[in-house]
């Protein structure tokens, strides 16, 4: 917005020049949001207790977690305001990528918000069914896949192509298949981070980190100079999507500022799910696929934990009739939690992995 208004007066006063610059509204847009986070966080969470709005500890779970109970929850409210003002406040609003991105984030965001609504105020158990907020995903995936194929990349020769890391100018061009990868990609990532959501401090730390490094991935990647330079696919206009990182980026520290151990007001499903999505969005919109299992190995660690628990419960159960677990519990850091491990050493440790994660992938650009 304020680069529609004041850039095109750069002919009249040449300061206004600067707002050509991702860089520049990419900072001010990680400030921005920090201070939202820090202005609008009281406020939000003073009236999510006002509302009664408070988390439900389930008994099964580790019992450290019981002394949480009662504390806010769908502060995700929070990292949404504090992340889509200041895109819209920085970024190109005519830019596709901005729009495509801005639509995963909402989309996801509301279904989240129903998701904690039923749980929280209904008092649903379950909250959303499962194949609801499954299909909501789907249909997002898509969207944002047909999107991809005819708007900004219509016609385009890396249209269905994902850049292979470690490898000169190598690709894999997915085809037919691309639709069905857009899916898997926003699904398994907004799950991902949802399930990662389970500690004070884990996915939002995390998912600083991840946006971090894709913000370079990013502007990298809308930069035809540094785009042939690291032999990796020019994505033409996506270089703007660092704006809408750098925000994200800054919301998630700024929620961080409360939801760090002791979380004075939890995500819920209205912050976890369209975090995920959108990262696994903008991994898309640069062709960074491949990327993303590096950037967020964790997320797709703590899923695929998960997976492999219910998988070998059922299979073993089949076999022998007594399910059997091969972690103590899931997803992964409950696991560490039975061990004995303090949740701020599992906290601090995960994001030390996501640090080192994050720079290997940003390393495979030079590696080649």
């Amino acid at each position: 917005m304020i680069y529609s208004l004041l850039y095109p007066l750069s002919d009249i006063f040449s300061g206004f020049n600067v707002f050509r610059y991702i860089t520049f509204r990419s900072a001010y847009a990680a400030i921005t949001s920090l201070l939202i986070a820090f202005i609008v966080g009281p406020w939000i969470i003073r009236k999510l207790q006002a509302m009664q709005i408070r988390e439900t500890i389930r008994t099964d779970g580790p019992q450290t977690h019981l002394k949480k109970s009662g504390t806010p929850t769908m502060g995700g409210i929070i990292v949404l305001t504090a992340a889509i003002v200041p895109t819209l406040i920085w970024a190109r609003l005519d830019n596709p990528y901005i729009i495509l991105v801005l639509v995963v984030t909402l989309w996801m965001g509301i279904i989240g918000f129903i998701d904690d609504y039923l749980k929280v105020i209904k008092k649903m158990k379950s909250g959303l069914i499962a194949r609801y907020k499954m299909i909501g995903q789907i249909t997002l995936g898509l969207v944002v896949g047909f999107a991809l194929l005819y708007w900004p990349l219509a016609n385009s020769p890396i249209a269905t192509v994902t850049s292979v890391p470690f490898l000169k100018n190598a690709s894999i061009d997915w085809g037919i298949l691309f639709i069905p990868v857009v899916v898997f990609v926003i699904t398994y990532t907004s799950n991902a981070v949802n399930l990662t959501d389970g500690l004070d401090g884990l996915a939002i730390g995390l998912s600083a980190i991840a946006f971090l490094a894709f913000a370079a991935i990013a502007y990298v990647s809308g930069n035809s100079k540094f785009a042939s330079y690291f032999m990796v696919p020019f994505v033409e206009g996506s270089g703007e999507l660092t704006v809408f990182c750098a925000a994200m980026v800054g919301a998630c520290l700024g929620f961080l500022w409360f939801n760090a151990n002791p979380a004075s007001v939890f995500m819920g499903d209205v912050g976890s799910l369209p975090l995920g999505a959108a990262l696994g969005a903008v991994a898309l919109m640069t062709k960074k696929e491949l990327l993303l299992i590096s950037v967020a190995a964790i997320f797709i660690g703590e899923a695929l934990s998960v997976i492999i628990q219910v998988t070998y419960f059922k299979w073993t159960k089949y076999r022998t009739g007594t399910g059997k677990r091969i972690f103590r519990m899931s997803p992964l850091h409950h696991h560490f939690e039975l061990l004995g491990w303090p949740e701020n050493k599992i906290v601090t440790r995960f994001w030390i992995l996501g640090i080192l994660f994050a720079l290997l992938s940003l390393s495979t650009f030079k590696l080649r």
